[in-house]
């Protein structure tokens, strides 16, 4: 597949998805970013863009902030390409404690961990069962909302892409947040991996009250023992469902993993004790990456 040579670059696009998929298998990425849907789903909110350096191909994004960035390379001579990479003034984010043990050992590269970028990985049983005393609150929830409800759980298909459709937009209009631009973005994500699902390889989990959608869950393969959330919304004023459908997402789906990716909080303090309410077994840290020795940034896009 051609790529331009850098500093050019071109959009991420559908026809990627083998390149990328051969590439991510080859490296086993532990950060929940690093795989094709998950990158192409917030191609936008990002303006991801591939490029060529040296021989590694490599993708460049932006913040939320609008700040440029490029994560980490993907094949070829990586430590050649990151040297041209911080040479030209361009930070690295993304890179977690094994990419920086391998990579980043030197005393010119600045690395700062981003909290709010770290991904929770969980136990995938610890998940499906909820065992033990820890988890009285999560069950006694789930009791709440099943033995109100007659509710059936369902894998994702086409067949409730209008339900979880209207889903989305429901919870959009009912959730407020200073981050409603992100929140929008996410929104238009989650709606394309539903229409999408079947050429993104991703599987989820639906659950219906009353043949209504309430509640759904997407994710995919990260690596060989690890699978990834990416989107998970549910009726916010259901009391008990969101535990429900992320116990039936661990449950039901990607049972020869033995861990699941939940992605980050991005900050936001409610979503953080929630996840950490779930007693993840590791925070996968993640570090923004600056060179103290490099030429004037050349301009990203």
């Amino acid at each position: 597949m051609e790529i331009p040579p850098y500093p050019a670059s071109r959009p991420l696009a559908l026809a990627d998805k083998p390149l990328l998929d051969r590439l991510c298998a080859d490296i086993q990425p532990r950060v929940s970013e690093l795989t094709f849907a998950g990158l192409y789903l917030f191609r936008n909110a990002h303006e991801y863009r591939l490029t060529l350096v040296a021989d590694s191909i490599v993708l460049r994004g932006k913040g939320y902030d609008k700040s440029g960035y490029f994560l980490p390379p993907l094949c070829g001579n990586i430590a050649h390409a990151l040297d041209i990479l911080f040479t030209d003034g361009l930070d690295l984010y993304g890179a977690d404690d094994q990419f920086a043990a391998k990579y980043l050992t030197a005393e010119t590269l600045q690395m700062t961990e981003l909290r709010d970028s770290f991904d929770y990985l969980y136990v995938r049983e610890v998940l499906a069962t909820l065992p033990g005393s820890h988890f009285h609150k999560k069950k006694n929830r789930i009791s709440y909302f099943t033995n109100r409800h007659d509710y059936s759980v369902h894998i994702y298909s086409r067949d409730h892409l209008d339900g979880c459709l209207d889903l989305l937009d429901t919870w959009l209009l009912n959730s407020r947040s200073e981050a409603e631009g992100s929140m929008r973005m996410e929104v238009e994500a989650a709606s394309e991996a539903l229409q999408s699902a079947e050429n993104l390889g991703l599987e989820g989990v639906v659950i219906r009250v009353n043949q209504r959608v309430v509640a759904f869950a997407l994710g995919e393969r990260l690596n060989q023992d690890t699978a990834v959330c990416h989107f998970e919304k549910a009726d916010l004023f259901s009391e008990g469902l969101y535990q429900l459908v992320n116990r039936e997402f661990a449950r039901l789906l990607f049972q020869e993993c033995r861990y699941l990716n939940r992605e980050q909080d991005l900050g936001n303090m409610g979503l953080r004790s929630a996840k950490l309410s779930y007693h993840p077994e590791e925070l996968v840290r993640k570090y923004l990456v600056t060179s103290r020795n490099h030429k004037k940034p050349v301009a990203l896009y």
